[in-house]
This record gives structure tokens, C-alpha cells and sequence, in this order.
């Protein structure tokens, strides 16, 4: 498993499932990680910096051939979208568990992946087909830009996840833009290369996550809805989609069908689209990876993705009904739990999870590499958790994920779990009347307002300053850290001092962000 966190336990889950052995990797800062623990074996690969492990080729290849390692699964981020990792893999005689580095390769360029999509005959959002390098004159730049229109993207070729994209209104700001885009993904993905595109307005983002095998079938998936963004970021994910009928399901599947077996896509794959206020959806850009928000589509199919990547890399042919794929069993929600703090406007909130208070119930799933005890490193993207709820419709779905925010606590460090709670009781997020700028300009009108009620703060944390009291009036410890965590103790045993909204408060007195 050439990955960590949360999706190298989701893939060492489905080994097991499937009776295989797993070889985690891991950095420095990475080895009592709770991945490293549960893998059949583990090996060290270099320093936490990530270019320094996780990010290195070669000792992942090493690192696979030393413990005979049939083959290596990328998860996603990192080197999963790396053609020149799929191809040393291939290359050592190791089994890469994804698309082949032709297709990586071929997909991964935003300009090329259009062209793909144009001669399958699915619609792409208007743009420059060909990419402007970093020798391209602004003068050349300017009459593409004056051609599309404004307001338009200036996107990287190479890029994803919203690094090295800008928002460009008007003509005086496209220099500026483009300085900055070509900047951020060159240090993003060491490319510079961009390319324009005209800006939809209030569109909606939707996907179709979809499986080739080796034998060419590809099967489509019911589509999911990824609207709700900070910043281009994804954020929450649901299925199916409340702005696609079953009429536009069967041709934006069809669309995303076709483009991949126009390139002889292999393993799992998401092509994105675009959809306007009018329902015409255009392509977007394709990932050659397994998406980050795959569970919410195993809860409403019923299918096992990332079994499915394994026995598809073993020649199995594709045997799942399209009638289960694309007819969804009622509805899924996820909500992606970052180590932020929203109140500091999302700022990362690297370090230790102090206690950890998970949700479970029925029809709640949370895919997790944390645990109590887990660090937070600085180095990586602070997702610690997914958090999925399913209904028998959409709103079912919404009540229980508003259930499970509200029993999910972290101590020692902030985390986004406020913010969700918050987000779910939007109107527009009830009624499904968002688009994909949305939540930038809702948490705008907020100008710095806070998620969490600052006066229940206070009491929490006086109700843990009573518990500490007691705990050293009756002698049981010295004042100091030490009569905190023997509160720690006392809650565990039954929290009969501080009671649930003390206890998980506690960190902060401990001297921890909480």
C-alpha cells in the first residue's frame, strides 16, 4: 500500500476481506501510525517530508520488491495519478492497481483530456484546446482570453484540486492571474503550463465514478454531487445527485461511459462534469484514481470499489448488473473531517487527537486513520476522516448525518466537525439549491463569525475546572496536569466528574488546541 492515513486502512481492509497480506510504507513520522499497525508488515521509506517518502518512486519500489510484494495500490494523492510511478511498477514486474501510465498520462493533461472528450462526441466547457507554456507571451494569452469571454479560468494543465486556478473578471487582472496560476502549478506539480476556460455561471459539479476492466467493459455508476466547495475543494458528497434526473443520469453516464473506452481506461476512474442552470452538462476532467468520496457509492450500489480495483488488476472481467450501478438504493452523504479550525478560517490544526468520540448507529460509516493518541502531522493533508450517512432518501440521509456530527467529538485538536454541523441546517443546503460558489460566498456573508457557541465553550471548560477541583480537594492528585488526566481517567471510567461536554473539552486545559 503505497499510501497512508485513512485510505491505506481502507485498502488493507479490503485485502483482508479478500484473505490477502498487506505491506504498509511509512515516514518517521508515520511509524505508530495506526496503518503501519494494522498491515501484515511495514517499511520504513525516508523522512516525513513527503519528498522524501511517500513521494519517492524508487523506495516505494524497493520497498515492494523487499517484501515480495505482488503488486502496489497508490490510494489517492501522492503518486496516485503518476504515470512514471505506474510505470516503474510495471517496469519491476509489480502489478500497479490502476489505470495503465498511457491513460494516467493521457488524462492527466487537462488540454489532452478535453480532446479526448471532443472526439467521443461528449460536450466540454469552452476553452483553448491547446495548452499556453511557460514561453507563451501574455499577448497570445489575451486574444484567446478576449475570444472566450469573461469572466473565465485560467487552469493548470497539470493541475487538480484547485492549485493553479484563477478566477480572472476582466481583462486588467489576466497578467496578474497568470503569473500567479503559472507560479502555483509549477510549484504544485512542477508544471507550468495553463490553459483558459470560460467560467459557467452558478454551475453544478457532478461525476461519474465508473470501472474498466482488461477485457474492454466499462461500467458506469449512479452520479454524485460535489457542489459544495471552499475554495474549489471539495467538501461534502452526495448520491445520487438531487439535480439529475433519471433521463440526464442515462446520457451523463453514457458520456462518461464513452470517454473513458475511448482511451481503453482500465480500473476505477471519475470523469467530471460541469452542469448549468439549463441541465446541459460539458466534461470537466477526468481522475485516473480512486476518489476520495468512493464510500458514498459503495453504500448506495452495494459494490465494493476497491475490491473491485484488485480483482480487475488480476484479469477479472467486470460481472456487476448496470442495473445495480446506475439504480441507486436510496441516498449517501459524506462530509470530509479535516484537522482545521474554521474559526481561524480553516486553517490546518496539526497535532494530537487527545480523545476521540467516533459516531456509529445504523447506516453510519466513518473511514478513518485516526484513533486516540494519533499525531497530526504538518506535512500532509490534514483529512483525518470521512464521514458517510445513508437513508432511504435524501432527507433520511440528512437527519442521520446531523445525528452523527453531533455525537462526533475530537479532543487536542480543531477539526471541521462545527463547521458541518453548521453547513447541514442551510437552507440551501436542505432544499439542494446550491452550485459550486456557494459555500465561498455563504461563509463571506458570515465575516468571521463562529461555528461554535462561544458560551458553551465556557461552561464546558468550567465544568472540567469543577472536576478538577474535586479531584485534587479529595487528594486523589497534585494540581497540574497530572489531576487532569486522572479527570481523563474519570471520564473514561464513566465521566461522573465533568460530564461528556467537560471531558471533551479537557485538551484545552492540558494546554492543547481542543
Amino acid at each position: 500500500m503505497a499510501n497512508r492515513g485513512e485510505i491505506a486502512v481502507r485498502v488493507i481492509r479490503a485485502c483482508r476481506d479478500m484473505g490477502m497480506a498487506c505491506v504498509a510504507v511509512y515516514s518517521e513520522c508515520d511509524r505508530t501510525a495506526r496503518h503501519v499497525r494494522m498491515a501484515d508488515e511495514a517499511c520504513a521509506i525516508g523522512p516525513s517530508a513527503p519528498l522524501e517518502s511517500y513521494l519517492r518512486v524508487d523506495r516505494l519500489v524497493d520497498a515492494a520488491l523487499a517484501t515480495g510484494a505482488d503488486a502496489v495500490h497508490p490510494g489517492y494523492g501522492f503518486l496516485a495519478e503518476n504515470e512514471s510511478f505506474a510505470a516503474a511498477c510495471r517496469a519491476a514486474g509489480l502489478t500497479f492497481i490502476g489505470p495503465t501510465a498511457e491513460a494516467i498520462s493521457l488524462m492527466g493533461s487537462k488540454t489532452a483530456a478535453r480532446r479526448a472528450a471532443i472526439a467521443a462526441g461528449v460536450p466540454v466547457v469552452p476553452g483553448s484546446d491547446d495548452p499556453f507554456d511557460a514561453n507563451q507571451s501574455d499577448s497570445v494569452i489575451e486574444v484567446a482570453a478576449a475570444s472566450l469571454g469573461y469572466p473565465l479560468l485560467i487552469k493548470a494543465v497539470a493541475g487538480g484540486g484547485g492549485k493553479g486556478m484563477r478566477v480572472v473578471t476582466a481583462a486588467e487582472d489576466l497578467s496578474s492571474s497568470i503569473r500567479a496560476a503559472r507560479s502555483e502549478a509549477r510549484a504544485a506539480f512542477g508544471d507550468p503550463a495553463i490553459y483558459l476556460e470560460r467560467r459557467l455561471v452558478r454551475p453544478r459539479h457532478v461525476e461519474v465514478q465508473l470501472l474498466g476492466d482488461l477485457h474492454g467493459n466499462v461500467l458506469p455508476f449512479v452520479e454524485r454531487e460535489c457542489s459544495i466547495q471552499r475554495r474549489h475543494q471539495k467538501v461534502i458528497e452526495e448520491t445520487p445527485s438531487p439535480a439529475v434526473s433519471p433521463a440526464l443520469r442515462s446520457e451523463i453516464t453514457t458520456a462518461a461511459a464513452a470517454v473513458a473506452r475511448s482511451v481503453g481506461y482500465t480500473s476505477a476512474g471519475t470523469i467530471e462534469f460541469l452542469l448549468d442552470e439549463d441541465g446541459r452538462f460539458y466534461f470537466l476532467e477526468m481522475n485516473t484514481r480512486l476518489q476520495v468520496e468512493h464510500p458514498i457509492t459503495e453504500m448506495v450500489t452495494g459494490v465494493d470499489l476497491v475490491q473491485w480495483q484488485i480483482r480487475i488488476a488480476q484479469g477479472e472481467p467486470l460481472d456487476i448488473d448496470p442495473q445495480k450501478a446506475l439504480a441507486p438504493n436510496g441516498h449517501a452523504i459524506e462530509c470530509r473531517i479535516y484537522a482545521e479550525d474554521p474559526d481561524a478560517g480553516f486553517m490546518p490544526s496539526p497535532g494530537r487527537i487527545a480523545a476521540l468520540d467516533v459516531p456509529g448507529g445504523p447506516w453510519i460509516r466513518d473511514d478513518s486513520g485516526a484513533e486516540p493518541g494519533t499525531d497530526v502531522p504538518i506535512f500532509y493533508d490534514p483529512l483525518i476522516s470521512k464521514l458517510s450517512a445513508w437513508g432511504a432518501d435524501r432527507q433520511q440521509a440528512l437527519t442521520r448525518m446531523k445525528r452523527a456530527l453531533g455525537e462526533y467529538h475530537v479532543g487536542g485538536i480543531r477539526t471541521t466537525v462545527p463547521f458541518f454541523r453548521w453547513m447541514l441546517e442551510q437552507p440551501a443546503f436542505e432544499n439542494a439549491t446550491f452550485h459550486t460558489a456557494y459555500l465561498d460566498e455563504l461563509l463571506q456573508q458570515r465575516r468571521g463569525e463562529p461555528f461554535e457557541n462561544p458560551r458553551e465553550d465556557e461552561e464546558e471548560i468550567a465544568a472540567v475546572a469543577a472536576a478538577l477541583h474535586t479531584v485534587v480537594a479529595v487528594g486523589i492528585a497534585p494540581s497540574g496536569r497530572s489531576a487532569a488526566r486522572d479527570v481523563v481517567a474519570l471520564s473514561e471510567a464513566g465521566r461522573p466528574a465533568a460530564g461528556r461536554a467537560g471531558w471533551k473539552r479537557l485538551a484545552r486545559l492540558e494546554g492543547l488546541r481542543g
